[in-house]
């Protein structure tokens, strides 16, 4: 086999990113496009729901005075027939029936609205996010086609630099697919749902309006069912606590929500005063405590956990340990068909904070992973 030049390799590394480029600008007209479709069904629901409610107003009016003469002609036997008596009686009743019906559609139409505005709001996010990390790889584009060249004599490192490079892209297509699925199994399928028992309700307001209030619990079910889908999704991409709260906060939640979903009792401690640290650390840290805990849940069938969590003036220390079966920590490091437990990543999100990180484990005795990052350069 060949040996390829660094020439060939970072060639091949820019191939690879403006690919990946090319697919996120996809992903922004696609989304674009989207956009404009939603933004007019928004306008056409936000109309249709106006005169909804204009029509619900005048009906109430017609129903009071409605009810107003059924009061009147039942008062007086010797001036209204009974004839008059009962006209006015099923007039009434049908003016009532026809105000409820409408009342139970505007409310599923200010639904449908808030829904698809929350809906255009979050494409109009991803659409940002998008055009954001287009411009981002064009700048890391530029770099590498103007800083690389004549770097032969650093093959050593950039070669370490293409294997970070490679794994980060590896990890960036790993979490597109997942976040992928996560979406199509579940708020998709579940908007999917809610779009059929809609229009089926709908349905029965003509043809069973008895049975419509049971088609809208199970609808409203449904869409909190897809609402907890899509916050779960939201956390794992980036934790609302982490940027309003900092991390301390964040991590107690995330601890608390672990326990609840996975049933392992997990303390946390924290030492230190309540400040907020830079943001790459806060990032780190959380993602290295995440990812260590769903290693503690997928492999070391411990029965008790601890997160404890440090904040100096000049440096943070963060342990996770557990007491479950251990394991060969060089072995699993060096064993590609396992990746190392994701040890690899946590190892490299140590290293590009300038960190220390230390892994005490053996078959039969448990877990303990240790981290220290100095804040003072950090902060420079």
């Amino acid at each position: 086999m060949a040996v390829k030049t660094l020439e060939e390799i970072i060639k091949e590394i820019i191939s690879l990113i403006e690919k990946n480029r090319e697919e996120i600008f996809s992903i922004a007209e696609a989304t674009e496009t989207e956009i404009k479709r939603l933004q007019q069904e928004v306008e056409a629901v936000r109309q249709e729901t106006l005169e909804v409610i204009a029509r619900v107003d005048s009906l109430q009016k017609a129903e009071k005075a409605a009810r107003l003469r059924l009061m009147e002609v039942s008062a007086d036997f010797r001036k209204y027939t009974e004839a008059d008596i009962k006209e006015a009686y099923e007039n009434a009743q049908r003016l009532q029936l026809e105000l409820a019906t409408l009342r139970e559609k505007e409310a599923m139409l200010r639904l449908r609205r808030d829904d698809m505005e929350r809906s255009l709001k979050r494409l109009v996010e991803t659409r940002q996010r998008a055009t954001r990390l287009a411009s981002r790889i064009g700048v890391i584009l530029d770099y590498l086609r103007t800083d690389f060249q004549g770097a032969a004599e650093r093959m050593g490192e950039m070669q370490q630099w293409q294997q970070m490079a490679l794994r980060i892209l590896e990890a960036q297509e790993e979490e597109r697919r997942r976040v992928a699925r996560e979406i199509h199994d579940g708020p998709a399928q579940s908007m999917a749902n809610v779009v059929m028992r809609a229009e089926f309700c709908l349905k029965l307001l003509d043809r069973d309006p008895a049975k419509l209030r049971g088609e809208l619990l199970a609808l409203q079910d449904l869409v909190r069912t897809s609402l907890q889908d899509t916050r779960k999704i939201i956390f794992d991409l980036r934790p609302m606590a982490l940027d309003d709260l900092g991390l301390a906060a964040a991590l107690k939640k995330f601890v608390a929500n672990y326990k609840e979903q996975y049933g392992l009792p997990v303390e946390y401690q924290y030492f230190g005063p309540e400040k907020r640290l830079p943001p790459a650390v806060e990032v780190a840290l959380f993602r290295i405590v995440q990812e260590a805990l769903n290693n503690i849940y997928k492999h070391a069938h411990a029965t008790s956990a601890l997160v404890k969590l440090e904040v100096l003036p000049a440096r943070v220390n963060l342990v996770v340990r557990d007491n479950g079966r251990g394991f060969d920590v060089e072995k699993v490091l060096k064993d590609p068909e396992r990746k190392g437990y994701g040890l690899l990543g946590i190892r490299e999100r140590v290293q590009l904070l300038n960190g220390e990180l230390e892994i005490i484990s053996s078959p039969g005795k448990g877990t303990t992973l240790m981290v220290g990052i100095d804040l003072t350069t950090e902060e420079q």
